[in-house]
């Protein structure tokens, strides 16, 4: 038993030799936010000799590459959203001694609002940390056997957190898991990780030790999940319910409906079909809001604009599915647009008209039942052109007192690659102006997910993740390890970039008796046009203007989308102040000068 012991403690201490021995091989490269200090993922260095590495989820390259060791090494250095100071001749690198043990740090600015933090999902998550021997967060380095995963559903039932995706791909063979995987994590209250480091996930797992498939529907082709939707009804437990979607080749939807998970089992069971008459489908991550009639689910896939009630019995029911549209159906090949007395658009919920959608919008602008000027869509704040939005996620958040939408783009820089932040007092809008916080080089980032489950400082900063791929960017050169994959941001909302004009409006009751006008500045309620937009915080460019005792901030100088506000006076009236375009009373004189630019309605 002795001569055992001996033997044993013999082998341990010459695997903990090796594996000290293996990290001095090795040259370690980190990466670092010079704002943040935080090793940065997903950074490229590249050869001369077009060799390339990529940081891992903690910044960090393990470098020992053949033939390169104890000499000068040039590196191009690439990260999207990031950038590396130009030399003399307009390269971005460094060259840098490599020795084995070694270590050298290298600093990006980063140009997106966003922070990139690190990859959830797929094999060698901290590949380069290991290599190392530096302490890694999570335990496993094949979760659930992965190797990729397409978009991200979360929602907390009691103290776990349950995460689904898309399609994925594992190790044995290009094709996966189709029919929805999933697994669970711990809340950071409860035990899980800090979201600033990493999510230790723990899948669902079928007797090959792989991601199991958790809403297998009958019919050909993928099962996709969507709207996760969870009900506390009074004295009952918890459910939890997701719209699934049979697919086709080359991507036709040929039938949706409801589906409720079984905790014990880990299974989604099918509730009901949606008949294909169906005018009103929801689409996108459900959020709770309670108004006058009552309180409802709201589904934000992109703009908010389907909704529920919030109870089991009313998501099972096909006819309870309302949208927030302008449109009415009609037997005709178009709807018909509906417009209130000063003919612009005039939107209500309904449960038998047509979503909005971009598609529509420009078939009716060709039909001339549009102006192009009212297509749906967001503003950059800094262009002033419309952003074709495509899918995200909405929340309330309690930092901000408003509804914060992190929403994808189509068509921009690159085809998906480009995130926007906006924002708004309801979630039915107004939504108008945004701001862009992550941008890619020729690469999707699609279908950002926000999880307000771990929200820090009272949701000043927020949490977001989205898949990261090759596909629909005709990029031929996917990452490797990070491709078809999760990526987690955080966000700052006192960063300043994020003031974004809210909509202001006229209040006539309150301006009799005032010296002025009288204006509500992003009221919680509201459905009429605002007359113009402006800040509700100061920034460099802005000026404070009392009107009738609120206060808001214009811009100092004119730009995209930006109009003279103008002061009109006349004897024993009230002042007012007129966005240009605006028509004053008759006898009313303006002012030589505008008092500064609000931001066009």
């Amino acid at each position: 038993m002795l001569r055992f012991y001996i033997i044993a403690t013999c082998i341990l201490f010459a695997h903990s030799l090796s594996s000290v021995r293996g990290a001095d091989q090795y040259m370690t490269i980190r990466v670092i936010d010079e704002q943040t200090e935080r090793g940065i993922p997903l950074v490229r260095l590249t050869t001369v000799n077009h060799r390339r590495f990529i940081t891992d989820s903690q910044g960090v390259i393990a470098f020992a590459e053949a033939g390169m060791m104890n000499r000068r090494v040039f590196f191009h250095v690439f990260s999207h959203g990031y950038e590396f100071p130009k030399d003399a001749f307009g390269y971005r690198g460094q060259s840098i001694l490599v020795q084995a043990g070694g270590t050298v740090t290298l600093k990006l600015r980063r140009i997106n609002v966003a922070e990139r933090l690190y990859r959830v999902t797929g094999q060698g998550k901290y590949r380069d940390s290991r290599l190392l021997g530096l302490d890694i967060p999570v335990r496993e380095n094949l979760p659930g056997g992965v190797l990729g995963s397409d978009s991200v559903l979360t929602e907390t039932i009691g103290d776990t957190l349950y995460w689904f995706w898309g399609d994925t791909n594992r190790a044995e063979y290009p094709l996966g898991n189709f029919h929805v995987p999933g697994a669970r994590s711990k809340l950071p209250s409860k035990g899980g990780l800090d979201p600033h480091i990493a999510i230790d996930l723990d899948y669902f797992i079928n007797e090959k030790g792989f991601a199991k498939e958790t809403c297998k529907m009958p019919g050909k082709g993928p099962t996709w999940l969507d709207c996760l939707m969870k009900i506390e009804e009074k004295g009952k437990s918890a459910r939890l319910f997701g719209m699934y979607v049979k697919v086709e080749a080359p991507l036709h939807i040929y039938e949706r409906g409801i589906v409720e998970f079984n905790l014990a089992k880990q299974i989604w069971e099918h509730r009901m079909t949606f008949p294909d008459s169906q005018k009103v489908v929801p689409h996108g991550h459900p959020f709770r809001h309670r108004d006058r009639d009552g309180q409802y689910l709201y589904f934000a896939g992109g703009m908010p604009n389907t909704r529920v009630p919030a109870t089991a019995k009313d998501i099972l029911d096909p006819t309870r599915y309302e949208a927030f549209t302008c449109l009415i159906q009609s037997t005709k090949s178009l709807p018909e647009v509906r417009r209130n007395n000063n003919k612009e658009l005039s939107f209500k919920w309904t449960t038998t008209g047509p979503v909005l959608s971009v598609d529509l919008a420009q078939k009716l602008i060709q039909a001339g039942k549009l102006a192009p000027k009212e297509m749906p869509g967001l503003i950059d704040i800094e262009t002033g052109k419309l952003i074709y939005s495509h899918n995200g996620s909405v929340y309330y958040n309690a930092y901000r007192r408003r509804y914060v939408m992190i929403i994808s783009q189509s068509m921009g820089r690159s085809m998906l690659g480009e995130v926007w932040f906006a924002e708004s007092p309801t979630p039915s809008g107004p939504w108008k102006y945004a701001r862009r916080i992550i941008t890619h080089d020729n690469y999707s980032f699609y279908n950002p997910k926000q999880h307000p489950m771990f929200d820090v400082e009272g949701g000043r900063v927020i949490f977001f993740e989205g898949t990261y791929t090759t596909s629909f960017s005709g990029n031929p050169h996917p990452t490797p390890g990070y491709e078809y994959n999760q990526i987690m941001y955080k966000l700052d909302l006192t960063d300043s970039r994020l003031n974004l004009p809210v909509p202001v409006y006229f209040n006539p009751s309150q301006s009799g008796g005032s010296s002025s006008q009288s204006f509500e500045l992003s009221p919680s309620e509201k459905v009429q046009t605002p007359m113009f937009y402006a800040l509700s915080r100061a920034d460099e460019e802005s000026l404070e203007l009392q009107i009738g005792g609120q206060s808001f901030w214009i811009s100092k100088k004119s730009g995209p989308h930006l109009l003279p506000l103008w002061k009109w006076t006349q004897t024993d009236h009230i002042s007012l102040h007129l966005p240009a375009g605006s028509n004053a009373p008759v006898g009313y004189r303006r002012a030589q000068t505008a008092s500064g630019y609000v931001w066009s309605k």
